[in-house]
Protein backbone atom coordinates (compact mmCIF):
# COMPACT_ATOMS: atom_id res chain seq x y z
CA UNK A 1 0.00 0.00 0.00
CA UNK A 2 1.22 3.72 -1.04
CA UNK A 3 2.05 5.74 1.64
CA UNK A 4 -0.54 8.29 -0.21
CA UNK A 5 -3.19 5.54 0.63
CA UNK A 6 -2.07 4.74 3.99
CA UNK A 7 -2.10 8.41 5.17
CA UNK A 8 -5.85 9.06 3.26
CA UNK A 9 -6.87 5.86 5.27
CA UNK A 10 -5.91 6.99 8.68
CA UNK A 11 -7.23 10.68 7.90
CA UNK A 12 -10.31 8.76 7.19
CA UNK A 13 -10.52 6.80 10.42
CA UNK A 14 -9.48 10.20 12.50
CA UNK A 15 -12.31 12.34 10.85
CA UNK A 16 -14.80 9.40 11.56
CA UNK A 17 -13.65 9.24 15.25
CA UNK A 18 -14.08 12.66 15.60
CA UNK A 19 -17.39 12.73 14.27
CA UNK A 20 -18.47 10.18 16.17
CA UNK A 21 -17.33 12.05 19.12
CA UNK A 22 -19.28 15.26 17.91
CA UNK A 23 -22.25 13.45 17.84
CA UNK A 24 -22.24 12.01 21.39
CA UNK A 25 -21.54 15.42 22.52
CA UNK A 26 -24.20 16.82 20.77
CA UNK A 27 -26.81 14.22 22.11
CA UNK A 28 -25.45 13.98 25.40
CA UNK A 29 -27.35 17.53 27.19
CA UNK A 30 -29.23 16.35 30.47
CA UNK A 31 -32.71 15.30 29.28
CA UNK A 32 -36.25 16.38 30.23
CA UNK A 33 -36.59 13.12 32.73
CA UNK A 34 -33.43 13.84 34.31
CA UNK A 35 -33.59 15.38 38.32
CA UNK A 36 -32.94 19.27 38.43
CA UNK A 37 -29.70 20.02 39.83
CA UNK A 38 -29.05 21.09 43.30
CA UNK A 39 -27.47 24.34 43.64
CA UNK A 40 -29.66 26.48 41.33
CA UNK A 41 -29.67 30.03 43.11
CA UNK A 42 -31.77 33.09 43.02
CA UNK A 43 -30.42 36.55 42.97
CA UNK A 44 -30.28 37.16 46.83
CA UNK A 45 -28.98 33.63 47.83
CA UNK A 46 -32.21 31.97 47.75
CA UNK A 47 -31.36 28.13 45.76
CA UNK A 48 -32.30 24.45 45.72
CA UNK A 49 -31.22 22.38 48.18
CA UNK A 50 -32.69 19.24 47.58
CA UNK A 51 -34.62 17.13 44.90
CA UNK A 52 -36.43 13.60 45.64
CA UNK A 53 -38.36 11.99 43.13
CA UNK A 54 -42.27 10.84 44.30
CA UNK A 55 -43.32 9.40 41.22
CA UNK A 56 -43.24 9.41 37.71
CA UNK A 57 -44.41 12.84 36.88
CA UNK A 58 -43.73 14.15 40.93
CA UNK A 59 -41.51 15.88 42.84
CA UNK A 60 -40.30 17.05 45.98
CA UNK A 61 -37.95 19.75 46.41
CA UNK A 62 -36.86 21.62 49.22
CA UNK A 63 -35.46 25.54 48.57
CA UNK A 64 -33.58 27.76 50.76
CA UNK A 65 -35.55 31.16 51.48
CA UNK A 66 -32.39 33.71 52.06
CA UNK A 67 -35.61 36.24 53.18
CA UNK A 68 -36.98 33.70 55.80
CA UNK A 69 -33.63 32.04 56.61
CA UNK A 70 -35.06 28.17 56.41
CA UNK A 71 -35.22 25.42 53.62
CA UNK A 72 -38.96 25.35 52.25
CA UNK A 73 -41.48 22.34 51.01
CA UNK A 74 -42.84 22.30 47.60
CA UNK A 75 -44.39 19.52 46.00
CA UNK A 76 -43.94 19.63 42.61
CA UNK A 77 -46.38 18.03 39.56
CA UNK A 78 -44.33 17.38 36.06
CA UNK A 79 -46.04 18.23 32.76
CA UNK A 80 -46.89 14.99 30.31
CA UNK A 81 -44.97 16.24 27.90
CA UNK A 82 -41.39 17.18 29.11
CA UNK A 83 -40.06 17.92 25.57
CA UNK A 84 -40.37 21.90 25.19
CA UNK A 85 -41.06 24.45 28.23
CA UNK A 86 -43.90 24.49 29.41
CA UNK A 87 -45.92 27.34 31.60
CA UNK A 88 -46.04 26.67 35.95
CA UNK A 89 -48.97 26.78 37.99
CA UNK A 90 -48.54 28.10 41.52
CA UNK A 91 -51.17 26.34 43.97
CA UNK A 92 -52.08 27.81 47.37
CA UNK A 93 -52.90 25.66 50.13
CA UNK A 94 -55.47 26.99 52.98
CA UNK A 95 -54.92 28.87 56.09
CA UNK A 96 -52.68 25.48 57.50
CA UNK A 97 -50.00 26.29 54.38
CA UNK A 98 -50.20 22.15 54.00
CA UNK A 99 -48.35 21.69 56.79
CA UNK A 100 -51.68 19.54 58.01
CA UNK A 101 -53.85 16.93 55.75
CA UNK A 102 -56.27 20.05 54.66
CA UNK A 103 -53.94 20.17 51.18
CA UNK A 104 -54.69 20.21 47.82
CA UNK A 105 -52.48 17.01 47.11
CA UNK A 106 -54.41 15.07 50.36
CA UNK A 107 -58.07 16.12 49.81
CA UNK A 108 -58.56 16.67 45.77
CA UNK A 109 -57.78 14.49 42.81
CA UNK A 110 -55.05 17.35 41.72
CA UNK A 111 -52.40 14.27 40.86
CA UNK A 112 -55.07 12.78 38.07
CA UNK A 113 -56.16 15.59 37.24
CA UNK A 114 -53.25 17.31 35.77
CA UNK A 115 -51.48 14.32 34.89
CA UNK A 116 -52.77 14.45 31.01
CA UNK A 117 -51.85 18.48 31.27
CA UNK A 118 -48.62 19.89 29.90
CA UNK A 119 -47.69 22.28 33.15
CA UNK A 120 -45.86 22.45 35.93
CA UNK A 121 -47.53 22.55 39.25
CA UNK A 122 -45.91 23.96 42.03
CA UNK A 123 -47.27 23.98 46.29
CA UNK A 124 -45.84 25.14 49.11
CA UNK A 125 -46.10 22.67 51.93
CA UNK A 126 -45.05 25.67 54.63
CA UNK A 127 -46.29 28.72 55.72
CA UNK A 128 -49.41 27.95 57.82
CA UNK A 129 -51.53 30.90 58.48
CA UNK A 130 -49.23 33.62 57.24
CA UNK A 131 -51.42 34.82 54.39
CA UNK A 132 -48.80 34.12 52.03
CA UNK A 133 -47.46 37.50 52.88
CA UNK A 134 -44.92 39.65 53.92
CA UNK A 135 -44.96 40.47 57.90
CA UNK A 136 -43.68 43.80 59.32
CA UNK A 137 -42.70 42.04 62.53
CA UNK A 138 -41.17 38.83 63.55
CA UNK A 139 -44.08 36.88 65.41
CA UNK A 140 -42.80 34.79 68.91
CA UNK A 141 -45.25 32.23 67.61
CA UNK A 142 -45.63 32.10 63.69
CA UNK A 143 -42.00 33.34 63.05
CA UNK A 144 -40.53 35.37 60.10
CA UNK A 145 -43.00 35.27 56.98
CA UNK A 146 -41.86 36.92 54.20
CA UNK A 147 -43.59 35.27 51.97
CA UNK A 148 -44.79 37.53 49.08
CA UNK A 149 -40.86 37.96 48.28
CA UNK A 150 -40.49 33.75 48.43
CA UNK A 151 -42.61 33.72 46.07
CA UNK A 152 -42.70 36.45 43.93
CA UNK A 153 -38.35 36.84 43.73
CA UNK A 154 -36.96 34.49 45.24
CA UNK A 155 -38.71 30.88 43.71
CA UNK A 156 -39.78 31.87 40.22
CA UNK A 157 -35.97 31.87 39.09
CA UNK A 158 -35.04 29.06 40.27
CA UNK A 159 -38.17 27.31 39.22
CA UNK A 160 -37.88 28.21 35.79
CA UNK A 161 -33.90 27.06 35.90
CA UNK A 162 -34.73 23.85 37.50
CA UNK A 163 -38.11 22.80 35.48
CA UNK A 164 -36.75 24.26 32.32
CA UNK A 165 -40.43 26.19 32.17
CA UNK A 166 -41.72 28.48 29.59
CA UNK A 167 -41.50 31.48 32.38
CA UNK A 168 -45.39 31.71 31.96
CA UNK A 169 -47.27 31.67 34.94
CA UNK A 170 -50.65 31.29 36.58
CA UNK A 171 -51.43 31.32 40.36
CA UNK A 172 -54.60 29.94 42.20
CA UNK A 173 -55.42 29.50 46.14
CA UNK A 174 -58.33 28.65 48.36
CA UNK A 175 -59.70 30.43 51.42
CA UNK A 176 -57.44 32.62 53.14
CA UNK A 177 -54.47 32.25 50.09
CA UNK A 178 -57.43 32.98 47.96
CA UNK A 179 -56.94 36.16 49.34
CA UNK A 180 -52.96 36.46 48.79
CA UNK A 181 -53.35 34.99 45.16
CA UNK A 182 -54.92 38.58 44.54
CA UNK A 183 -52.35 40.41 46.74
CA UNK A 184 -49.29 38.25 44.89
CA UNK A 185 -50.41 39.39 41.69
CA UNK A 186 -50.80 43.10 42.58
CA UNK A 187 -47.41 42.73 44.19
CA UNK A 188 -45.82 41.48 41.35
CA UNK A 189 -46.71 42.92 38.19
CA UNK A 190 -46.16 40.87 34.92
CA UNK A 191 -45.24 37.52 37.37
CA UNK A 192 -48.57 35.90 36.53
CA UNK A 193 -51.20 36.13 33.60
CA UNK A 194 -53.80 34.52 35.34
CA UNK A 195 -55.49 34.22 38.92
CA UNK A 196 -57.93 32.17 40.40
CA UNK A 197 -59.52 33.08 43.59
CA UNK A 198 -61.94 30.16 45.16
CA UNK A 199 -63.86 31.25 48.45
CA UNK A 200 -61.81 34.12 49.86
CA UNK A 201 -62.60 37.90 51.77
CA UNK A 202 -61.05 40.28 49.39
CA UNK A 203 -61.80 42.93 51.82
CA UNK A 204 -59.41 42.53 54.15
CA UNK A 205 -59.33 46.43 55.55
CA UNK A 206 -63.18 46.01 56.19
CA UNK A 207 -64.66 45.04 59.31
CA UNK A 208 -65.62 41.85 58.02
CA UNK A 209 -62.16 41.37 56.29
CA UNK A 210 -60.61 42.24 59.91
CA UNK A 211 -63.02 39.97 62.01
CA UNK A 212 -61.64 36.65 59.17
CA UNK A 213 -58.24 37.64 59.51
CA UNK A 214 -58.43 37.61 63.44
CA UNK A 215 -60.04 33.96 63.22
CA UNK A 216 -57.34 32.88 61.09
CA UNK A 217 -54.16 34.17 62.12
CA UNK A 218 -54.87 34.98 65.76
CA UNK A 219 -57.33 32.59 67.09
CA UNK A 220 -56.50 29.42 64.61
CA UNK A 221 -52.50 30.30 64.55
CA UNK A 222 -52.06 32.08 67.86
CA UNK A 223 -50.29 34.79 65.74
CA UNK A 224 -50.59 38.88 66.48
CA UNK A 225 -52.06 39.91 63.50
CA UNK A 226 -50.15 43.41 64.12
CA UNK A 227 -47.29 41.65 63.17
CA UNK A 228 -48.70 41.21 59.88
CA UNK A 229 -49.68 44.29 58.09
CA UNK A 230 -49.28 46.66 61.57
CA UNK A 231 -52.32 48.32 63.50
CA UNK A 232 -55.28 47.22 62.74
CA UNK A 233 -57.18 50.08 60.05
CA UNK A 234 -53.95 51.29 59.60
CA UNK A 235 -52.13 51.73 56.59
CA UNK A 236 -50.98 48.19 56.26
CA UNK A 237 -54.18 46.46 56.00
CA UNK A 238 -55.55 48.79 53.20
CA UNK A 239 -52.19 48.39 51.17
CA UNK A 240 -52.98 44.90 51.35
CA UNK A 241 -56.84 45.07 50.27
CA UNK A 242 -57.31 43.63 46.73
CA UNK A 243 -60.68 45.82 46.45
CA UNK A 244 -58.98 48.79 47.34
CA UNK A 245 -55.94 47.72 44.78
CA UNK A 246 -58.11 46.42 42.23
CA UNK A 247 -57.16 48.83 39.66
CA UNK A 248 -53.66 46.78 39.62
CA UNK A 249 -55.58 43.55 38.74
CA UNK A 250 -56.45 45.20 35.18
CA UNK A 251 -55.05 43.39 32.26
CA UNK A 252 -54.61 40.08 34.22
CA UNK A 253 -57.32 37.30 33.62
CA UNK A 254 -59.16 36.51 36.88
CA UNK A 255 -61.54 33.60 37.56
CA UNK A 256 -63.24 34.17 40.98
CA UNK A 257 -66.17 31.70 42.91
CA UNK A 258 -67.84 31.67 45.93
CA UNK A 259 -70.68 29.36 47.28
CA UNK A 260 -73.71 30.27 49.31
CA UNK A 261 -72.95 28.18 52.39
CA UNK A 262 -76.39 26.47 51.96
CA UNK A 263 -75.85 22.84 52.00
CA UNK A 264 -74.90 20.91 48.88
CA UNK A 265 -74.04 17.85 47.14
CA UNK A 266 -71.20 17.23 49.27
CA UNK A 267 -72.69 17.32 52.47
CA UNK A 268 -73.41 13.58 52.81
CA UNK A 269 -71.91 10.97 55.33
CA UNK A 270 -70.45 9.03 52.79
CA UNK A 271 -68.27 12.35 52.54
CA UNK A 272 -67.79 12.77 55.81
CA UNK A 273 -66.61 8.92 56.09
CA UNK A 274 -69.76 8.21 58.08
CA UNK A 275 -68.45 11.12 60.62
CA UNK A 276 -71.87 12.62 62.06
CA UNK A 277 -69.49 15.58 63.75
CA UNK A 278 -67.65 15.99 60.88
CA UNK A 279 -70.06 16.63 58.92
CA UNK A 280 -71.89 19.04 61.69
CA UNK A 281 -68.83 20.90 61.08
CA UNK A 282 -69.04 21.29 57.41
CA UNK A 283 -72.75 22.21 57.54
CA UNK A 284 -72.60 25.01 60.59
CA UNK A 285 -68.98 26.11 60.51
CA UNK A 286 -68.09 25.05 56.49
CA UNK A 287 -71.52 26.78 56.07
CA UNK A 288 -70.70 29.61 57.74
CA UNK A 289 -67.60 30.98 56.84
CA UNK A 290 -68.64 29.94 52.58
CA UNK A 291 -71.44 32.45 53.60
CA UNK A 292 -68.97 35.45 54.81
CA UNK A 293 -66.51 34.97 52.52
CA UNK A 294 -69.40 35.33 49.58
CA UNK A 295 -70.32 39.17 50.47
CA UNK A 296 -66.75 39.68 50.64
CA UNK A 297 -66.79 38.38 47.21
CA UNK A 298 -69.57 39.94 46.72
CA UNK A 299 -68.22 43.47 46.95
CA UNK A 300 -64.78 42.01 44.83
CA UNK A 301 -67.24 41.30 41.99
CA UNK A 302 -69.01 45.13 42.44
CA UNK A 303 -65.57 46.90 42.51
CA UNK A 304 -64.07 44.96 39.34
CA UNK A 305 -67.39 45.35 37.44
CA UNK A 306 -67.19 49.47 38.97
CA UNK A 307 -63.92 49.64 36.86
CA UNK A 308 -64.95 47.78 34.45
CA UNK A 309 -62.48 45.50 34.36
CA UNK A 310 -63.41 42.05 33.72
CA UNK A 311 -63.40 38.82 35.40
CA UNK A 312 -64.92 35.27 34.93
CA UNK A 313 -67.41 34.56 38.35
CA UNK A 314 -68.97 31.08 39.02
CA UNK A 315 -71.06 32.09 41.84
CA UNK A 316 -72.89 28.38 42.98
CA UNK A 317 -76.59 28.49 44.97
CA UNK A 318 -75.34 25.90 47.80
CA UNK A 319 -71.96 24.99 48.51
CA UNK A 320 -69.78 24.89 51.89
CA UNK A 321 -66.15 26.14 52.70
CA UNK A 322 -65.26 22.59 51.84
CA UNK A 323 -62.61 20.75 49.64
CA UNK A 324 -65.32 18.85 47.14
CA UNK A 325 -66.59 22.37 46.09
CA UNK A 326 -62.73 23.64 45.60
CA UNK A 327 -61.61 20.73 43.49
CA UNK A 328 -64.47 21.38 41.35
CA UNK A 329 -63.77 25.09 40.97
CA UNK A 330 -60.01 23.70 39.89
CA UNK A 331 -61.52 21.84 37.24
CA UNK A 332 -64.01 24.53 36.29
CA UNK A 333 -61.43 27.20 36.17
CA UNK A 334 -58.50 25.62 34.13
CA UNK A 335 -59.11 26.42 30.76
CA UNK A 336 -59.54 30.02 32.00
CA UNK A 337 -56.60 30.05 33.88
CA UNK A 338 -54.90 27.69 31.60
CA UNK A 339 -55.23 29.86 27.86
CA UNK A 340 -52.93 32.78 28.80
CA UNK A 341 -50.17 30.36 29.69
CA UNK A 342 -50.13 28.39 26.67
CA UNK A 343 -51.14 25.26 29.24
Amino acid sequence: MSTGKSLRIALAATVSSMLAATTLLVSSPATADELPQIGIESPGGSKLVAVTETGSQKLDLLVYSASMNKNIPLSVLLPKDRSAPRPTLYLLNGAGGGEDAANWEARTDVDGFFANKNVNVVTPNSGAFSYYTDWQKDDPELGRNKWSTFLGNELPPIINQALGTSGLNSIAGISSSATSVLNLAIEHPGLYKSVGSYSGCASTSSKLGQFYIQITVGARGRGDVENMWGPVNGPGWAANDPIINAEKLRGLTLYISNATGLPGQYETLDRADGDVAQLADQVILGGGIEAATGICTALLYDRLNTLKIPATYDFPPAGTHSWGYWEDQLHKSWPTLAAPIGA
